[in-house]
């Protein structure tokens, strides 16, 4: 291979990931796959084409796949940039974006410490930085320490109706014991929360205190939601119900 012929390589090679990945995420049939790796690089056209195009059309479809695209190839991005960030000017609000970033690759301790050092002055009751933290907190196992930070959101009757607010509650709850309450909380935010989060985290609460058949009730609900969604949601989807699964077995 010559010199001149390397760069075009490298680029072909990027675009046959890409678009290998956005057939992983959108669940896509994966003789896809085949078709973009062994038939180069008709087979990434046609791709490119039969799939990609129609969706770039809807818009914010191609924000989409090109965030899917880059999350895969390099899924500490916004963790960097966000710590950059920070670490140039340390404001609330790029305390809480690298946060935020922090959360999403599972370093809940980093999380929870960004969010409390956040959370002081005259953004001590930030209902942001509280959920953030409390949320952290939780996936820490410190519901006793969550619990207060969500009892104060509790206070401003507009954040205590927020279904995200309700569903930390519900975890908190159950965390500490408190059964029945953790019951009426995930009811609450069940039917007012996005996605199937909150179903999934339900679903989850009845398997895990003996309610099997809820439970499975429940998962069924999921099954039934995911395959009518779109194929950008249901990877998403599948996680909450293979939560739900997990508790079951």
């Amino acid at each position: 291979m010559s010199l001149f012929s390397m760069p075009t390589f490298g680029i072909g090679l990027i675009i046959e990931i890409a678009l290998c990945v956005h057939v992983v995420r959108t669940n896509q049939p994966l003789y896809w796959l085949f078709l973009i790796l062994v038939v180069q690089p008709i087979g990434a056209a046609i791709y490119f084409f039969a799939i990609v195009l129609p969706e770039l059309t809807g818009g914010n479809t191609a924000r989409r796949v090109g965030r899917v695209a880059r999350d895969s190839l390099d899924p500490h991005r916004d963790y960097r940039v966000a710590k950059a960030a920070c670490d140039d000017l340390p404001t609330v609000q790029n305390q809480m974006h690298l946060a935020k970033a922090a959360a999403g690759l599972g370093r809940f301790d980093e999380a929870e410490a960004l969010y409390r050092a956040a959370a002081q002055g005259i953004h001590a009751e930030d209902p942001i930085l509280l959920l953030g933290r409390a949320t952290a907190l939780l996936e820490l196992n410190r519901a006793s320490e969550a619990m207060p930070l969500l009892e104060a959101l509790g206070q401003d009757e507009k954040e205590a109706r927020t279904p995200y607010v309700t569903l930390a509650v519900a975890r908190a709850h159950e965390a500490l014991g408190r059964v029945r309450e953790a019951d009426e909380a995930y009811q609450r935010a069940v039917g007012r929360l996005p996605g199937l989060e909150g179903l999934g985290r339900y679903a989850a609460f009845l398997a895990r205190h003996g309610r099997a058949d809820d439970a499975r009730e429940s998962i069924a609900e999921m099954d039934r939601r995911i395959a009518k969604a779109n194929p950008q949601f249901r990877k998403e989807g599948r996680a909450w119900r293979d939560l739900a699964a997990r508790a079951l077995s």
